[in-house]
């Protein structure tokens, strides 16, 4: 009995290493630390005026995809993504900066788009869409895969992650956080 429990012992240790490094192996892109999206990235005013008056302000859009209405910040961000398009994300304190429910997540959930183009057309890399629910302090975890992998000769130029809210409407579909890469 001893014996066949070594052995088992012996096959999930060698099991659980392979799993670990077959990820690691393969690893395309690594993401390590986030920021929280300002939804306005510039403001221009006319200074002529008296008082001084606004003529524009710009959403800050990211690769095509808009940002929400409210500031969200992120406290730290872990994301690795396979040649195979599996992707693992852990996410912490991705929470409201600003208005009357500041400090919190209220209920949103979240999914991954990542999307590897400079410039336009950009092709989006999804996971789930009906994402995954951020607990009430703002944590997530996403482990799936990207929609549309491989990647055509698995590079990934220009690498953006946006962790964004899910939504019925696509187009309303907006970035909380984007992925710092790490490219060395």
């Amino acid at each position: 009995m001893r014996k066949y429990l070594c052995t088992f012992a012996f096959v999930i240790l060698v099991g659980g290493l392979t799993g670990s490094s077959v990820f690691a192996d393969e690893s395309l892109l690594r993401f390590k630390g986030g920021i929280g999206v300002i939804p306005i990235s510039n403001v221009i005013v006319d200074t002529t005026t008296d008082p001084i008056t606004v003529t524009a302000v710009n959403r800050n859009v990211v690769r095509g995809v808009n940002s929400p209405g409210q500031i969200w910040v992120i406290k730290d961000l872990d994301a690795r993504v396979s040649t195979s398009g599996e992707i693992r994300v852990k996410g912490k304190g991705l929470i409201l900066g600003g208005g009357n429910s500041v400090g919190r997540a209220t209920g949103q959930s979240v999914f991954a788009t990542l999307i590897c183009e400079a410039g336009i057309p950009f092709t989006e890399h999804n996971t789930d869409t009906s994402g995954v629910p951020l607990a009430a302090d703002g944590d997530f975890e996403i482990d799936d895969v990207l929609s549309e992998f491989p990647l055509n000769g698995n590079s990934c130029a220009s690498p953006m992650l946006l962790i964004r809210t899910t939504n019925a409407n696509p187009a309303n579909r907006n970035w909380f956080a984007a992925g710092i890469p790490r490219l060395d």
